[in-house]
């Protein structure tokens, strides 16, 4: 079985959504750990791969807490450069499906008035930390983040500038997105088939939820081994959970309304 891939038919993909940078900047907020990409002292110009658990300061920008002694920290003192690619929910299934963002730009320390705010932050999205936050071979970093590139899924995909990431704000229903695409996938299969068919034009012999956002849904559809996406807008903007449900409840009513006899 495939997915649609580039050039396949996706139904409503024009459906309104939020922007790029926007999605970009959610699927940061979103994630707790990525990948690190710094370049090799041991090898010079090689690329040298971390696994990196990360915060997000007041403005945006990535924090690290990296010990000295790591191979990544050394490889940062001897040449700056560096990108995080952060995958989104999802990724774990079908990672080629899920959205993920790379983020390009140079690391440098964070300055020491500076830390207290940092470790705050830091220590809010990895608790953990709290045991070697205080090491003395342990300081924050952070990502001064000069470009983006964004993927959004199959034929999904953009370039989005660092000023515009960093001036987008995460979509409102991000923290509770997971819990409606579960109960969603749950309790309703049959009205997202259903909102599949009548809104999008898409008769599917099965549908799910994958993403939600403030101005719509993205579904993944199945029939007769083809796999493919489609995105539903909503008929207004929602903010919060019982927004997104009172929302759905009456697309999903419209659309088993009887509809008025052609003449």
């Amino acid at each position: 079985m495939n997915h649609a891939g580039p050039g396949a038919p996706t139904g409503a993909a024009d459906a309104a959504a939020p922007s790029p940078a926007e999605r970009a900047r959610t699927l940061v907020y979103l994630g707790r750990t990525g990948m690190l990409a710094t370049l090799s002292r041991r090898h010079p110009g090689h690329p040298f791969g971390s696994v990196m658990p990360y915060a997000l300061d007041e403005t945006g920008r990535p924090l690290f807490l990296i010990s000295s002694m790591a191979m990544h920290t050394q490889n940062l003192e001897g040449d700056a450069r560096a990108s995080l690619l952060v995958t989104g929910p999802g990724a774990a299934q079908d990672p080629l499906a899920a959205g993920r963002v790379t983020l390009l730009g140079e690391a440098v320390r964070v300055p020491t008035a500076d830390s207290p705010p940092a470790r705050a932050a830091y220590l809010a999205r990895q608790p953990k930390a709290v045991h070697w936050v205080d090491f003395g071979d342990f300081a924050f970093w952070t990502l001064e983040v000069a470009d983006v590139y964004w993927v959004g899924g199959f034929a999904a995909m953009d370039w989005v500038d660092a000023r515009a990431f960093l001036s987008a704000r995460p979509d409102p229903l991000a923290d509770v997105g997971a819990a409606i695409v579960e109960h969603m996938n749950r309790d309703h299969a049959d009205a997202l088939a259903l909102l599949a068919r009548v809104l999008a034009g898409e008769a599917a012999e099965q549908a799910s939820l994958l993403e939600v956002d403030r101005l719509g849904m993205k579904l993944g559809l199945s029939s007769a081994g083809r796999l493919w996406t489609t995105r539903v807008a909503f008929p207004r903007e929602v903010t919060t959970a019982e927004d997104a449900r009172a929302v759905l409840i009456e697309m999903v009513r419209g659309c088993r309304a009887p509809r008025p006899a052609s003449p």
